[in-house]
């Protein structure tokens, strides 16, 4: 037997207006300043993914906002709903979607994401988070955030909950035979009736199996629980990037952390976010990075995405030029991972607030940046040096998604790194990933 070789897998993440580190992107004449909320802006992205042969379209999510948050995130869609319109314009690309398993339940999501990949042919996938917006908690009723532990214990058994919902019909339960007045075998329709720490949840979902068996998860785990849970859960992760030292020791881990699980570690894929920046020359791509850097440059919304990692926070009751406050007791309950490290840089620099907001969208040359050969160049070295199995794109306009998949694509192609077809119609199908067995028909064999 040979061993096929690896693939590079490319998905791509909607810009609209603009979210965190693209404040002012919707200032660019090229960017309808509806763009979050037109469908037809998703269409045409998804279509374009398609045509360049991407495995998918991926859309974030979160559900509290203020005043401060980034343009993209004031006013948009609704990811399922986005998500099933677009379902029905496609027919190859995958559809991943963000959705919170602290502010929902399991039923209802997993009917959801069920009925997404019915929509699509198979082709959905479930970006599970745990709501770091502390605000969250006022919009569902409740008095104060989840601390981290209980976040990610939940979203474990939220997982467990949600793909035991999806195996309650067996693939060959609805015989739909006429002539002995036969719709359903009974005896392959299975109640769930999970009892745990969190959930109570009889079952069965009332939507039978994709033709790739589940909805793919994935994850984007940082600290510790978040390693944890993905190693544990995911198919495939978001990952934090940053140099290329640290994304190899981020990819080790978690490879690591999934076979000690018991799981094969080619069956999870861990995505980078990569905003590459393509132009004729290196020298035109450097300059034009340099101007998005200056065109996204704004204290007041840097010191709003400082906020987030802090519980939505509001930084602008300080002394910008005092030395950074002492918030630590608001990191449990926000991004902790990423609140921990601005504590401690800002503590081992002595940083004021104002450096420390700066700090965050302070000028930082990417690594996918140059002409066409230089980028594809970047991807193969980064692909090859066990960084990544994939990059999750993102582009500021249409025009330059284009450019790259006129540009690059193509060269990565030559190099036998990136499909010249789609080979599989699912999502599962494109990331080299097995249909699960559903569990009572593997019991009963």
């Amino acid at each position: 037997m040979t061993t096929a070789p690896r693939r590079l897998h490319l998905a791509l993440h909607p810009y609209g207006v603009g979210g965190p580190g693209q404040h002012g992107l919707w200032k660019d004449p090229r960017v309808a300043k509806n763009a979050s909320i037109d469908i037809g802006y998703y269409i045409r992205q998804a279509q374009a993914a398609e045509h360049a042969l991407f495995d998918a379209l991926f859309i974030v999510d979160s559900q509290f906002i203020n005043a401060t948050y980034p343009a993209h995130y004031l006013n948009r869609l609704e990811p399922l709903t986005l998500l099933s319109a677009v379902a029905t314009h496609t027919s190859r690309v995958g559809l991943v979607g963000t959705a919170s398993s602290t502010y929902n339940s399991p039923f209802n999501l997993a009917r959801r994401f069920a009925s997404l990949d019915h929509i699509s042919g198979g082709r959905a996938g479930w970006n599970v988070v745990t709501s770091f917006d502390t605000g969250t908690a006022g919009n569902f009723g409740l008095d104060e955030h989840l601390d981290y532990a209980t976040r990610y214990g939940r979203a474990r058994e939220f997982v467990e909950v949600a793909r035991g919902l999806w195996d309650s019909y067996e693939d060959d339960a609805f015989p739909a035979d006429v002539e002995r007045g036969v719709f359903l075998d009974p005896t392959k329709l299975h109640a769930l009736d999970h009892e745990g720490e969190h959930f109570k949840v009889a079952g069965p979902l009332n939507l039978s199996r994709s033709p790739q068996g589940q909805p793919v998860i994935f994850q984007a785990g940082v600290s510790e629980e978040g390693r944890d849970l993905a190693a544990r859960v995911a198919e495939g992760i978001y990952a934090p990037g940053g140099t290329l030292a640290q994304a190899q020791e981020y990819y080790a881990d978690i490879k690591r952390r999934t076979a000690a699980h018991g799981r094969d570690p080619e069956h999870i894929k861990v995505f980078i976010h990569g905003s590459p920046v393509v132009a004729a020359t290196d020298e035109a791509a450097r300059r034009r990075e340099r101007e998005i850097h200056e065109e996204d440059k704004d204290l007041g919304r840097s010191l709003g995405l400082l906020g987030r990692s802090f519980g939505a926070h509001d930084f602008t009751r300080y002394d910008l030029d005092a030395p950074f406050p002492d918030v630590a007791h608001l990191a449990e309950k926000g991004g902790r991972t990423t609140a921990t490290k601005i504590i401690e840089r800002a503590r081992t620099e002595n940083l004021t607030l104002r450096q420390v907001a700066e700090g965050l969208n302070a000028y930082k040359e990417g690594p996918f940046t140059g002409a066409p050969e230089t980028v594809a160049d970047a991807l193969q070295h980064w692909f090859e040096a066990g960084t990544l199995d994939g990059v999750n794109l993102a582009f500021r306009t249409e025009e330059e998604l284009n450019l790259f998949v006129d540009g690059v694509v193509p060269l990565l192609q030559k190099r036998g790194l990136f499909r010249t077809a789609y080979e599989a119609d699912t999502l599962r199908g494109h990331l080299g990933l097995p249909v699960p067995e559903n569990r009572h028909t593997a019991a009963r064999a």
